[in-house]
């Protein structure tokens, strides 16, 4: 059997996250408290104890979704499940730096901070009220492109992130993205409905955040990761460095090809992906794309204990 580890973006998050993790696993603790230090902050109260709100700010979300998967990570190499169970890992979007932590490629300390550096360049980007992100449901991803593209008029309207086959996500202009929907509609769409974010991710107005991404990843020491990566912007394997630096940076203003990143891993052998932290978004995509393909979360102790030991029997 051939696994992929595959870890969450934002909108995962919820209040009390991993802090069943942390109180079975000394070692999820642990992630938990370095998480913390790195920031100069006690972010794991916010996770546990804190208001949904503020834990859903860009620039808390984003550190948080990873802490909790990386502590999840942590909890199944205390009962014996390491990385070498994986034959490649995946992130969508804030989820590919989870992804190249869990692979030793960034320290967990520099993954929080990167991370909380993305967010808040994310929300400076674009003036709140500017920008609108939506989710088309019922159109591929080629004629969400067409939408987007007819919608735009001269502002961005983009195809931002192709989840799974009926469903694509469009970022741009809020005028943009609001003509985008109607006009989905106009074409056959089953819903087309405006999301709740605070700034219009992956599409040309974050550019801003991706100059300051640049600069924030030629400062941090990268090693080629223990698996390799499935790259959001590119669909496929890397593993070199500098090139996953340069993928991260056009990933901020890039499309994230999750469905055919699962297709990928699909069709290089993958039989089964543990989602690995918050939520079950993404086992719900990867059951939308490949059928064949099995799905695991990881994200309390009891899921923990499960994994385990399905993988000692399979």
């Amino acid at each position: 059997m051939s696994r992929a580890f595959i870890f969450p973006g934002q909108g995962a998050q919820t209040i009390g996250m991993g802090q069943a993790l942390a109180e079975a696993y000394p070692a999820a603790r642990d992630v938990f408290d370095e998480v913390d230090d790195a920031l100069g902050e006690k972010l794991s109260a916010l996770i546990w104890n804190g208001e949904q709100e503020q834990l859903t700010l860009t620039q808390n979300a984003q550190p948080a979704l990873m802490a909790t998967s990386l502590a999840a990570l942590r909890a199944l190499e205390a009962e014996g499940v390491t990385l070498d169970a994986a034959s490649f890992v995946a992130g969508h979007s804030l989820g590919e730096y989870s992804a190249l932590a869990a692979a030793g490629a960034l320290s967990i300390a520099d993954t929080a901070r990167l991370l909380r550096t993305r967010g808040q360049a994310m929300q400076q980007a674009v003036p709140v009220g500017v920008g609108a992100m939506a989710a088309i449901l019922g159109l591929d991803f080629a004629a969400v492109t067409a939408v987007a593209n007819d919608a735009a008029q001269g502002e961005v309207c983009q195809a931002a992130n192709d989840n799974d086959p009926g469903q694509v996500v469009v970022s741009g202009h809020k005028a943009a993205v609001e003509r985008a929907v109607d006009l989905a509609k106009e074409r056959g769409a089953k819903r087309a409905m405006l999301l709740p974010v605070s700034a219009p991710f992956h599409c040309a107005l974050m550019q801003p955040a991706a100059e300051v991404m640049r600069a924030a990843l030629e400062e941090v020491p990268m090693d080629t990761p223990a698996v390799p990566l499935i790259a959001n912007v590119r669909a496929e394997a890397v593993t070199d460095p500098n090139e996953i630096r340069a993928l991260l940076v056009e990933q901020v203003t890039g499309s994230v090809r999750w469905r055919e990143s699962v297709g990928y891993m699909a069709a290089q052998g993958v039989t089964e992906t543990w989602e690995i932290g918050a939520g079950k978004a993404l086992s719900g995509m990867v059951r939308r794309i490949a059928r064949d393909v099995a799905v695991r979360n990881v994200g309390t102790p009891e899921d923990v204990v499960a994994a385990v030991e399905a993988f000692k029997n399979g």
